[in-house]
């Protein structure tokens, strides 16, 4: 490929002519966080967009998760939200207890903490006007004159992608009202990948590239603010709380509560818990199977954990946990848990420069880095630059593929240290505080540019 276009198909389609009468088609797929990112930020760039979600209903299912809302993530609602809602709650220390529950050390460093449906229905009112109780407070937000055109497909699996001259033609399935599936396809200028680690799309484009395990779990859940105690509270509340131990990571804060309320006393406990279950052990089935016995590839979505499998967790965490966190595993109403895997692709342009990859479609990083949701940001607003001709290709693809090799590589190690070694409580300090930098300020070896400019 050659790096000589300014923007990749502005050379043949105008794409960054916001004036030109026949505007390009931009396909997205996947209507997750990386998705809608790309679509709020290219409508407001006046392009035109499709967007396709599998899921077969409008909305997608709280996933019930928080977000530590990286500087990107910020940057990025700072853009383009025209709601006004706040998307984050502050947290003012970060605190390390022992097994005791005793704090053991505490620091001042401020991070903001989100969760996935205040961003997700935020999103969603920027990019298709959908009205939520997320929105109690504030207007939805206005239609512009220069807003590109949108239209949000649910139901839609993505089956193909095929090069038809200067376009990319995307065959999937739609979803019916009586259930059955419909084939069908839409011609795109522009097709960009945001669905997800186990993407489609990449494995069309790298068959080969494999999403691995990473021999540990992360359990997940939330508890009203209201139902903590008060030890419990006065180590989480508006505190990033961390715990380690052999093969054990907890982390513990504050977010959003129902329908984004920031108010004190109506946000969640947000407890994420790291615990190593080797791959093929009989703990690791339990744990992956859910209540109708179905086996589990990656994920227990909430509410679908067994008996027996939260059981086994709770106990563990009475075994392993400090008492404040071990409260967290038994006021938590709907747990859920993740496979920890790794994988990355080796570059973001394909189909000469027709199919882009962006956030975890591209690489997905262990949640160590809490740099997903930022990734996916950084993606999109690096890619309306390139298309609106601010920055060129090869700039788009050195920032976006270096940034993605560093911070994946980054979480791995991060990862194993935490799960596999034992490590002065300091070490773990240092991953964190690494982990927590701005991205401006990364410090990129040789290697992550290795081939990047023969993408």
């Amino acid at each position: 490929m050659t790096n000589s276009r300014t923007n990749g198909v502005n050379g043949v389609n105008g794409i960054n002519d916001n004036s030109s009468k026949q505007k390009p088609e931009i396909v997205i797929v996947g209507g997750s966080l990386g998705g809608l990112f790309a679509g709020v930020a290219l409508k407001t760039h006046g392009y035109n967009t499709t967007l396709l979600e599998r899921t077969p209903v409008n909305l997608l299912h709280n996933q019930g998760a928080g977000i530590v809302a990286g500087g990107d993530t910020i940057e990025f609602f700072k853009r383009y939200d025209r709601t006004g809602k706040p998307v984050a709650v502050p947290s003012y220390k970060r605190l390390y207890l022992n097994q005791k529950g005793d704090i053991i050390h505490e620091e001042v460093n401020r991070q903001n903490m989100t969760s996935w449906d205040l961003c997700y229905y935020l999103l969603r009112a920027n990019y298709d006007r959908v009205d939520s109780p997320y929105l109690a407070d504030v207007k939805l937000p206005e239609e512009r004159s220069t807003d590109g055109k949108v239209t949000y497909c649910y139901g839609c699996t993505l089956t193909n992608l095929v090069e038809e001259g200067s376009k990319v033609r995307v065959h999937y399935k739609r979803k019916q009202d009586d259930s059955s599936d419909s084939d069908a396809s839409i011609l795109a200028d522009l097709v960009i990948g945001a669905d997800g680690p186990s993407s489609t799309i990449r494995k069309i484009l790298e068959p080969s590239v494999e999403r691995k395990y990473a021999g540990y779990v992360v359990i997940r859940g939330t508890v009203p603010e209201s139902e903590g105690s008060e030890a419990a509270l006065s180590v989480f509340r508006e505190r990033f709380c961390f715990f380690h131990a052999p093969g054990i990571q907890n982390l513990t804060y504050t977010i959003a509560g129902e329908h984004g309320n920031t108010n004190p006393g109506h946000r969640l406990l947000n407890f994420v818990w790291y615990a190593n279950f080797p791959e093929g052990g009989s703990e690791l089935e339990k744990v992956m199977t859910d209540k109708d016995g179905r086996r589990r590839h990656i994920t227990i979505p909430p509410g679908m954990m067994s008996e027996d499998a939260w059981n086994l967790l709770k106990d563990k965490a009475d075994e392993r946990l400090p008492p404040q966190m071990a409260e967290m595993a038994h006021k938590t109403r709907e747990p859920f848990v993740q496979c920890i895997t790794d994988v990355i692709s080796p570059k973001n342009l394909y189909m000469n420069d027709k199919v882009v990859l962006v956030g975890d479609a591209l690489a997905g990083f262990r949640p160590h880095t809490v740099a997903s949701t930022s990734q996916a940001a950084f993606d999109v607003m690096s890619l309306v630059d390139w298309l609106d001709g601010k920055i060129d290709r090869k700039q788009f693809v050195k920032q976006v593929m270096s940034w993605a090799r560093l911070i994946q590589a980054r979480g791995v190690t991060m990862g194993d240290r935490s799960q596999f070694q034992t490590l002065p409580v300091e070490e773990y300090i240092k991953d964190r505080n690494l982990a927590s930098r701005k991205r401006q300020e990364d410090v990129y070896p040789e290697w992550v540019f290795k081939g990047i400019d023969e993408i």
